[in-house]
């Protein structure tokens, strides 16, 4: 999951960022509004971490942006803020979740969790795949019952898979779910990757389509395990 985190406190954002990238997360950090904006432009996040006392304006104001944008994000707000009426107002705004300052990052991983799960009627804790369990909930994969150990990279690139199985992703999609403004990659490296995780996970289980992506199999005896 790529995720836009605006926020000008630094040490809070480089203990926020720090948090998610240990739990494989792809984190770019912004500390304004028009820093924000073109992030928005340039990359496709799943999700946007929003404080809203920046610098140059209120962070609701970046909301229009964020709700224009043809594959919304998931949107929390991050914020001393405590009254009702500042809640709401994220919230009418269009904010899916509101977590006020200061936060345990367990928390906000928590709300993000339960956010993506309320958003994709499909999602399942655990994906089946004939012997393949892919657990999300515990970021836990085992094959004929035995834990399969993944890098952060393949545990990041497989997480966006899993949690839209139905979903054709594109080589765009999955590599912004690998890399951040600040990381370099080469033009093979998602393939790279791709190849990994088929040697662990089955290569049958991982299918691509010419031109347009990749894709998790379900075979017709393979279904979804809650």
């Amino acid at each position: 999951m790529r995720v836009l985190l605006v926020e000008d406190d630094e040490a809070l954002s480089e203990a926020v960022c720090g948090y998610l990238r240990a739990k494989a997360f792809v984190v770019d950090a912004v500390p304004s509004l028009a820093q924000a904006g073109a992030a928005l432009r340039a990359a496709q996040y799943a999700a946007v971490l929003l404080d809203l006392h920046l610098a140059d304006g209120d962070g609701l104001s970046l909301l229009p942006q964020i709700r224009a944008l043809k594959d919304r994000p998931i949107v929390i707000v991050l914020t001393a803020r405590d009254q009702v009426s500042d809640r709401i107002a994220g919230l009418d705004a269009g904010a899916d979740d509101y977590l006020v300052k200061p936060y345990d990052p367990g928390e906000l991983l928590a709300r993000l969790r339960a956010v993506e799960r309320r958003r994709n009627a499909a999602y399942v804790p655990v994906l089946a795949l004939g012997d393949l369990q892919i657990d999300l909930s515990r970021e836990q994969v085992r094959r004929a019952g035995v834990p399969i150990a993944l890098t952060q990279k393949e545990w990041a690139l497989l997480r966006v898979m899993a949690t839209r199985p139905e979903r054709i992703h594109t080589r765009e999609s999955l590599q912004d779910a690998l890399y951040g403004f600040d990381d370099e990659a080469d033009s093979n490296t998602l393939e790279v990757f791709i190849s990994r995780l088929r040697r662990k996970l089955g290569r049958e289980h991982i299918e691509t389509l010419r031109g347009l992506g990749y894709r998790l199999v379900h075979r017709p005896d393979e279904g979804l395990t809650a």
